[in-house]
């Protein structure tokens, strides 16, 4: 019999992790009921050269089809599959309404996606009952108020409610508690810890770690000295020692970067096909940075090419910007530096990060030299005043150019 652990003692917490099963999926199946003993997946335009699948309902999941594939691979495994379009703006609101029900039984309640949310209720055992209660009530009312179902992850620590809510799906909810972690989590792969991603797992398995009670008994020292301070921070959350508290809702940290990136109908050869494939990129990162109030120090740009290999290159700037202008002005050098004119290009995205806000002085400070100047203020008046134009007139009444940089 499951006891809430969170009450056995002074100072545990009551931490969950509520994921929506088969989000997308599951909101589209909503409005097509007679879908809902078929294999469905949530796809973007073939046509457009979108053709990835972005979500699956559960039978299509048996079948084998899995999320980022392509459409042709996934109609390979699954000749049957109904495919239908996204709707992002459908799915923001359920994920509002859902964080509604969250927040009937407590106010720390932290997005970590469109359809994963920490809850914090330890303020809320005395009212509602302990961890496994709260989780039971709230699967319930989101299946019947929502028609969509959730799995839950019951711990004493963010890491673990995560880890506990992928362990089983869907509608289930798991407690980890100090007792049973060693039966329950340490068996799991290396990859299926939070924030360790492909080259971490990678590193982590030459040193022979190979799933998470490998990585909580490894040395937090070799840790260190392989990952740097990601493997400090991968030792406390597999010990079960994230102490990282849950935010308000509608509480908000710094972003630490914004970026965009674009898929083209056809693939960009030569500079002018790139300058037209990277201002309206530059342009949506800069006003949206302008728009927080924030500066950059550190712009990054990745390439896709047709047969799918990325690379990524990024370059510090002399000063921080947010500035369209300029973006524009070094994503096309780092272009010029890393990829050939000939070569075709599928895919760009223009990230801005090493973030400050951009009445930092002390991040913006005047170099001694000369050649290093802060943003020019008439150029920011006028990219201010055209995003002015934009917000009263919608965003399509001013669209940038492509002209040679300065």
């Amino acid at each position: 019999m499951l006891t809430d652990y969170c009450q056995q003692g002074s100072g545990r917490r009551t931490i969950l992790h509520c994921d929506c099963n088969n989000f997308y999926a599951s909101v589209e199946l909503l409005k097509f009921p007679e879908l809902r003993d078929k294999p469905v997946a949530v796809a973007g335009d073939p046509e457009g050269r979108h053709g990835i699948i972005l979500a699956k309902n559960m039978i299509a999941k048996r079948m084998g089809v899995q999320t980022a594939e392509t459409i042709w691979q996934a109609k390979r495994k699954c000749p049957g599959l109904v495919l239908l379009p996204p709707h992002h703006d459908e799915y923001e609101a359920v994920s509002q309404r859902v964080n509604e029900i969250y927040c009937s039984v407590t106010d720390q309640v932290e997005p970590f996606s469109v359809d994963e949310s920490w809850l914090d209720v330890t303020g809320s055992r005395q009212l509602f009952g302990d961890g496994k209660t709260i989780a039971d009530e709230l699967r319930r009312r989101v299946r019947e108020e929502l028609g969509i179902t959730i799995s839950v992850g019951v711990s004493d620590n963010k890491s673990w409610a995560k880890l506990g809510s992928d362990y089983k799906k869907p509608d289930a909810t798991t407690v980890i508690t100090r007792e049973n972690v060693a039966d329950l989590l340490y068996p799991l792969p290396i990859q299926d810890m939070l924030f360790v991603g492909h080259a971490a797992a990678e590193v982590l398995r030459r040193h022979g770690v190979m799933t998470i009670g490998m990585l909580a008994a490894a040395p937090r020292e070799s840790l260190v000295k392989w990952l740097g301070k990601q493997g400090d921070s991968l030792h406390a959350m597999a010990n079960g020692l994230d102490d990282s508290p849950v935010r308000r809702w509608g509480e908000s940290e710094m972003v630490k970067s914004v970026g965009n990136g674009m898929t083209f109908p056809h693939d960009l050869v030569g500079e002018e096909a790139w300058k037209a494939g990277l201002m309206p990129l530059c342009d949506s990162v800069g006003s949206r940075l302008r728009a927080q109030h924030l500066k950059c120090r550190t712009v990054t740009v990745q390439i896709k090419d047709p047969q799918f290999k990325v690379i990524s290159r990024q370059k510090t700037l002399p000063m921080p910007t947010s500035l369209t202008k300029v973006l524009f002005r070094e994503s096309l050098a780092i272009l010029h530096q890393c990829w050939s004119k000939d070569a075709p290009i599928r895919l760009l995205t223009v990230t801005a990060s090493a973030l400050c806000r951009e009445d930092e002085e002390a991040a913006a400070q005047l170099s001694f030299l000369n050649t290093v100047k802060p943003d020019d203020p008439r150029q920011t008046r006028l990219e201010q005043a055209v995003d002015g134009l934009r917000r009263r007139y919608g965003k399509s009444a001013i669209a940038p150019g492509t002209q040679r940089p300065e």
